[in-house]
């Protein structure tokens, strides 16, 4: 039982939403998931500390990384929740959850329904959705009606051009970057050069071990393709036992990575960026002493192996270093745009801390998230775009409260004209490869909720305006009973509904960093 006298005064309403998910797979698996609104995955109860979480002191993750006060973004605000997220049956958590557009769209009538002020909506798409197949643009356009502000992730699909979801002009689009916040680990290598790799593994190596590269000691059956990503059951115990192992970022989750490493009797791991990633380091807790680096340090290791008899390698105990430079760097996961179903519209709005961000965590699952990891926190540091989501979603709600004659689109507003386009040095704010980032990466900046409070010049718009936008898109093509006004008129009503079914296989996975989307 929910102990009703602690949460009270915080949280104020939770449903659950599981009707779309049950057609589809049959009734739920228990040991899976919990029928109720409790969190059994750990990104809800993450998304929801950071938006509106209490002051808690002397908060850290596993080891005692960042350990400070934490606090949401608005720690005074309520919080109503609706899960509709759920287990996939017979697969790893870490793996992703599933959503159905039926019960999204419950969730957030229900929402209006229940008055919520600011939506937080950490879902996106693997790929941009048709506004007519968008169930959270939908959705968000009724909240919209009754002046609700809805703060959405922009997706994982990142670097890849034109990948951002939920791409529409009356929801507020968060990317994401890093803070100035690091967990150095320190590689030191046989022949005395030092690399500043990053983790949050509690655990170290005191002395040198042997240093192979992955594709070194794999099993046989190993595609060649696959002889560096250390998959399960993919590397040979009598060429790995006793040594640390390089294995490659790619294919499967990080951490999985470190216990092929584990089960083949290595003592250490050392995870590299592919090209793709850059030099963005996303830090793990993983099960041996390990620590993860950049595409540019990943070479330099693989180099050594390659150019030394008998390379040795030893990984130091991390530490955090607060104040690191330069930041924000923008995420190398990111979706970007341009944005492909509304080409006129710049997406993202903003770009808010989303990399290796410290909240509350759920007791029912490890850090990891998988299933041979027997771990459990209070807290935990994971990294996405639906982690910068509610870091925004919490300004909007500080906005709604001092400046409560806004409208949402004011409050978007002010969001963005404020924004920041440079780093902490006084230099433009740069992508995972250290280039100048772009708009289609930022929006119009990274937000300052500070200055936001008194933006000075606020851009409005109304429910009619975007009523004739959405008139202008051709949305009554596919549904004819909207009545498209002939000219600008008042209390325009929208009457849109959607039947929508199961049998079409929507449904989505969520990111190992647990963003979630449809396939």
């Amino acid at each position: 039982m929910i102990q009703t006298q602690a949460l009270c005064r915080k949280i104020i309403g939770a449903r659950y939403y599981i009707k779309g998910f049950e057609k589809y797979y049959g009734p739920l698996n228990m040991t899976e998931d919990s029928r109720s609104p409790r969190d059994k995955d750990g990104h809800g109860t993450h998304t929801a500390s950071t938006a509106v979480g209490s002051r808690v002191k002397n908060a850290a993750t596993l080891g005692g990384f960042a350990r400070g006060t934490a606090t949401g973004g608005a720690p005074l605000a309520h919080l109503a929740i609706y899960k509709v997220c759920w287990a996939i049956p017979e697969q790893e958590k870490a793996d992703g959850n599933t959503c159905f557009d039926e019960d999204m769209l419950a969730a957030i009538d229900d929402a209006i329904g229940d008055g919520v002020h600011v939506m937080s909506i950490s879902i996106g798409t693997r790929e941009p959705a048709p506004l007519t197949e968008d169930s959270i643009a939908i959705g968000a356009f009724h909240a919209l009606q009754n002046d609700i502000v809805v703060a959405c992730s922009a997706g994982n699909e990142g670097p890849a051009p034109s990948t951002l979801s939920n791409p529409s002009p009356w929801v507020i689009t968060v990317g994401a970057s890093s803070v100035d916040r690091a967990f150095f680990a320190p590689l030191v290598l046989g022949n005395g050069m030092e690399i500043k790799g990053q983790t949050v593994t509690p655990y170290k190596l005191d002395k040198a071990y042997p240093l192979v590269f992955a594709s070194d000691v794999v099993a046989s059956s190993v595609p060649k393709n696959l002889t560096s990503q250390c998959l399960a059951n993919s590397l040979s115990p009598t060429k790995v036992k006793g040594k640390i192992v390089l294995c490659m970022r790619g294919s499967g989750t990080r951490v999985a990575k470190g216990m092929e490493v584990k089960r083949a009797g290595g003592f250490g791991f050392i995870l590299g960026n592919g090209q793709a990633n850059g030099n963005d380091v996303i830090v793990d807790a993983h099960v041996l002493p390990a620590t993860s680096v950049g595409y540019n340090d990943a070479m330099k290791i693989l180099n050594y192996i390659r150019s030394t008899k008998d390379p040795m390698a030893r990984i130091g105990l991390a530490r955090t270093v607060i104040h690191y430079r330069p930041a924000p760097v923008m995420a190398s996961f990111t979706s970007r745009g341009p944005n492909v179903i509304h080409p006129s519209i710049l997406k993202p709005d903003v770009t808010a801390p989303g990399v290796n961000i410290l909240a509350a965590w759920s007791g029912a699952t490890a850090p990891s998230k998988l299933y041979e990891d027997k771990r459990l926190v209070k807290y935990n540091i994971i990294s996405g775009t639906s982690m910068a989501c509610p870091h925004v979603a919490a300004a909007a709600a500080l906005l709604r409260a001092i400046h409560p004659e806004w409208s949402s689109a004011a409050i978007r507003s002010a969001l963005m004209t404020t924004a920041w386009m440079k780093n902490n040095m006084g230099g433009p704010i740069a992508d995972h490869s250290g280039n100048a980032a772009t708009p289609f990466q930022f929006g119009s900046g990274h937000f300052r909720p500070e200055m936001a409070a008194d933006p000075g010049l606020v851009y409005d718009a109304s429910y009619t305006d975007h009523l004739l936008y959405l008139c202008s898109y051709g949305v009554r093509k596919r549904f004819p009973q909207i009545q498209v006004p002939d000219s600008i008129a008042v209390n325009i009503q929208l009457q849109l509904s959607i039947s929508i079914t199961s049998s079409d296989q929507r449904h989505c996975n969520r990111y190992k960093d647990c963003h979630k989307r449809w396939c």
